[in-house]
C-alpha cells in the first residue's frame, strides 16, 4: 500500500504548489524562498542525518566515481549530438538533460520508501552528481559555446541561427592566463557556494577518518530532515508552468526522449556494473530515473532568461520520474 500512498502523496504536495501559484497565494517568484530553505535547511539536515550512527564505508565512494560519469558523460554527448542546433537549443538541452536531482526528489522517495538508513546511498551518488550540476555544467555550457555568463544570450549579439556565439579569444599570453584564472575562480566559487557540497565534502572527510557524528547531532538535523519531502516536492509545483508555444512544447519533448536514453542507460549500468548488494543497486536505480535537477533551471534562467521553460520541464519530468521510481521499487 505505501508503494502506491506515497507516490500520490508526492503529487498531491505538487499540485498543491502549483494550485496555490496559479490562485495567487504564492507570487511568482515565492519558489525561490523555499529554495533556500531547501538548500540551506533540509537538505543538510538530511545528509547531517543520514550520516549520524551510520557505517562508514568506503567502499561505497565507488557510488560517488559512478554518479560523476553518469553525470558528466551525457553534457559532452548532448554537446556533440546538437552540433547543428541554434545555441539556445542547444544551451537547454545541455543544461536540462544533463543530471539528477538527487536531493530535491530523489531521497525524499528513497527515504519514503526504505526509511533513512537508506538516504546514505543517495548522499554519495549526491556528491559525484553535485560537482557536475552546481558548478562544472553551466561552465562547459557557457564556454563552448562561447557565451558570456555575466549577462542572458538574448542581450549578446549573435546571427540568427548560430551554433555557438563567436569566440572572443585574448590576444596575448597574460591576457589568457588572467582569463584561465577568472574562469577557474568562477568554477570554483559556483562549486563551493553550495552549501550541500560543502557539508558533502565535511562528511565525506570524517567517513575517510572513521570519525562518528554524535547521537545529539542526529536528533537536532531530524526535524529539518523529514521537512525535506514536503519542502522539496511544494517547491517542484511552484516550478511548474505551461509551455507558451509549440516550439517549447516540441524543446520539453526533446530533452524527455534524451532524458529517457540517458537514464535507462545509467539504471541499466547501475545494476549490472555495481559491486553492491541488490538493495543498494535498486536504490541507485531510482536515483538514475530522476527528474531534471534544480540547478538546470537556475542556470537557464541565468544563461536564457527563460526559467519558465525549465521548470515546466522539471515538473513534467518529476511526474515521469515519480511513475518510474514507484516502478522499479514494486517491480524489481
Amino acid at each position: 500500500m505505501n508503494a502506491l500512498v506515497t507516490p500520490l502523496s508526492f503529487l498531491l504536495i505538487i499540485a498543491a504548489g502549483y494550485l496555490f501559484k496559479r490562485t495567487g497565494r504564492f507570487k511568482e517568484r515565492d519558489y525561490r524562498i523555499v529554495q533556500r530553505i531547501v538548500f540551506g535547511i533540509t537538505i543538510p539536515c538530511v545528509i547531517i542525518n543520514s550520516f549520524v550512527g551510520a557505517e562508514h564505508d568506503t567502499g561505497l565512494l565507488w557510488i560517488t566515481l559512478f554518479s560523476f560519469l553518469c553525470s558528466s558523460i551525457p553534457l559532452v554527448i548532448m554537446y556533440a549530438v546538437t552540433w547543428r542546433k541554434p545555441v539556445e537549443e542547444r544551451a537547454f538541452e545541455m543544461l536540462n538533460v544533463t543530471g539528477f536531482n538527487t536531493g530535491n526528489f530523489c531521497m525524499p522517495v528513497i527515504q519514503a520508501y526504505y526509511g533513512p538508513a537508506a538516504v546514505i546511498t543517495a548522499v554519495m551518488f549526491d556528491i559525484g552528481n553535485s560537482a557536475v550540476i552546481s558548478s562544472f555544467m553551466n561552465v562547459f555550457t557557457t564556454g563552448t559555446l562561447h557565451i558570456s555568463p555575466d549577462k542572458p544570450l538574448s542581450e549578446q549579439a549573435h546571427p540568427r541561427g548560430a551554433t555557438r556565439l563567436p569566440a572572443v579569444r585574448p590576444t596575448t599570453p597574460e591576457a589568457r592566463r588572467l582569463a584561465r584564472r577568472a574562469q577557474l575562480r568562477r568554477a570554483l566559487r559556483s562549486l563551493f557556494s553550495s552549501l550541500p557540497f560543502d557539508i558533502y565534502i565535511v562528511m565525506v572527510a570524517l567517513m575517510l577518518a572513521h570519525a562518528q557524528l554524535p547521537d545529539w547531532l542526529g536528533q537536532v538535523t531530524a526535524p529539518g530532515a523529514n521537512a525535506n519531502s514536503f519542502c522539496s516536492m511544494l517547491m517542484v509545483g511552484m516550478l511548474m508552468e505551461l509551455p507558451s508555444d509549440w516550439d517549447e512544447v516540441r524543446s520539453v519533448v526533446r530533452v524527455i526522449g534524451w532524458r529517457f536514453l540517458v537514464e535507462a542507460a545509467c539504471a541499466a549500468a547501475a545494476w549490472f556494473l555495481l559491486p553492491f548488494d541488490a538493495t543498494t543497486r535498486k536504490i541507485v536505480m531510482m536515483l538514475c530515473l530522476s527528474p531534471c535537477t534544480v540547478f538546470g533551471t537556475l542556470f537557464t534562467d541565468r544563461v536564457l532568461g527563460n526559467a519558465r521553460l525549465a521548470g515546466f520541464t522539471l515538473s513534467v519530468t518529476a511526474v515521469i520520474s515519480l511513475a518510474c521510481t514507484s516502478a522499479v521499487y514494486m517491480l524489481v
